[in-house]
């Protein structure tokens, strides 16, 4: 049986599948049944006793957010991702929705990260692992592509081993440091049907590719993801952000406690701190451990390596 719940806007979707979709992971447990959530329309497959269960919880949900919300009477176009400004709320200003799914920020770093990459033309997020720095990047970039406020997108990273040496792995340079460019794939395909995100990456709508593709090139009309930025050495980051051409936005992510740059070099995501935070239109954003929104255990385990580098 398949049961269908047919939306109007991106605070609907969010109220009925949750956070990281929590409450569609929820219904599949508890009901034993497939969901499927894509362009404001919720579809529910499963034997008819155990649908229509999952149905009424559906309901009930969307019955309680229309009871207290004001409805927006439009609708959004079918397949468009959506951007919207959330009155009187702490969070939410800055909503993203990609694949079915709302994307919005869940700590107040991450609003005013949002929202610096709203307002500015080069943002730097700097903080631990997990805290959401190179995925939300991502759905805003996403987001300026299917709503033609750039043309193309560019992901890149420095291609720095970290504790293991690229001369051993297999194939040429391509197939080298392709494995260091994958977390970028990742967040692509978790945000954007693998077909349409293989013919935009075949057409050159979407590049990814190792920082040191970047040299020599004026990067016109782009949304710019440097991801890892804190294996920058110097001349990596003054190239990377002499880069930025007309009409182009960029945001620069890194952990400056995972530093793998060799011979004690220093980083230039470290180095920039002192002196590019005057200049207007830049912004610099911090995370810590309390931004992180992978498994719960990864906040403790940031803690206890704080504690434990602190004595050494």
């Amino acid at each position: 049986m398949e049961k269908i719940i047919k939306l109007a806007t991106p605070e609907e979707a969010l109220a009925l599948y949750g956070n990281l979709d929590e409450n569609l992971r929820f219904a599949e447990k508890e009901y034993q049944v497939r969901i499927s959530a894509r362009n404001y329309q919720l579809k529910i497959i499963g034997n008819k006793q155990h649908a229509e269960a999952a149905y009424r919880f559906f309901l009930n949900l969307l019955h309680t957010h229309r009871s207290t919300s004001k409805i927006s009477s439009g609708q959004a176009a079918v397949g468009e991702p959506e951007i919207k400004t959330v009155k009187g709320s702490g969070l939410g200003k800055v909503q993203f929705f990609h694949r079915g799914k709302i994307i919005q920020a869940r700590s107040q770093n991450q609003e005013r990260y949002l929202e610096a990459i709203r307002d500015k033309s080069i943002v730097f997020a700097i903080g631990p692992a997990g805290t959401g720095k190179t995925y939300l990047a991502m759905a805003a970039a996403i987001d300026a592509l299917k709503k033609k406020r750039v043309t193309r997108i560019i992901l890149t990273r420095p291609a720095v081993e970290a504790g293991e040496s690229l001369g051993f792995l297999p194939g040429d340079l391509y197939a080298k440091v392709n494995p260091y460019l994958r977390p970028l794939y990742d967040a692509l395909y978790d945000m954007m049907e693998f077909e349409e995100a293989a013919r935009y990456l075949e057409r050159g709508v979407i590049e990814v590719a190792p920082l040191a593709y970047m040299r020599g090139r004026t990067l016109n009309d782009s949304f710019v993801i440097l991801d890892e930025a804190q294996n920058c050495a110097h001349s990596q980051m003054k190239m990377f952000l002499t880069r930025l051409g007309e009409f182009s936005r960029a945001v620069i992510t890194g952990d400056v406690t995972q530093i793998d740059l060799p011979g004690g070099k220093k980083s230039g995501l470290v180095e920039v701190q002192s002196f590019l935070k005057t200049i207007k239109g830049i912004a610099f954003i911090y995370f810590n451990e309390a931004d992180v929104v992978r498994h719960p255990l990864v906040k403790e385990i940031i803690k206890a390596y704080d504690k434990h580098e602190r004595k050494d």
